[in-house]
């Protein structure tokens, strides 16, 4: 089994910034996906940018430019800098793990941008 535990969520104002970390833990496998997803109230969970073991990267186009996803994969972490927050970013971010057919979610911080 793969634990995730995600921590750096918190208030922060229109324009400021923040760092997410993931920390992995358990059964883990040299090459795999982790990711950054995000889920508003009332609203699906939607990918915000997802990194590969080799350091590959994807983003979604509401983040392209503001957030940039990094990765230690001597510390089995990835993180998340967020830069020009909006409200609208104010969801909770959740880390993910994939490896073929094995995926694990993290429990979520709570990221709210508000003046």
């Amino acid at each position: 089994q793969v634990q995730l535990v995600e921590s750096g969520g918190g208030l922060v104002q229109p324009g400021g910034s923040l760092r997410l970390s993931c920390a992995a833990s358990g059964r883990l496998f040299s090459s795999n996906t982790m990711g950054w997803y995000r889920q508003a109230p009332g609203k699906e969970r939607d990918l915000v940018a997802t990194i590969s073991s080799g350091g590959s990267t994807n983003y979604a186009g509401s983040v392209k430019g503001r957030f940039t996803i990094s990765r230690d994969n001597t510390k089995n972490a990835v993180y998340l800098q967020m830069n020009s927050l909006k409200p609208e970013d104010t969801s909770v971010y959740y880390c993910r793990y994939m490896h073929y057919g094995v995926e694990a979610w993290g429990k979520g911080t709570l990221v709210t941008v508000s003046s």
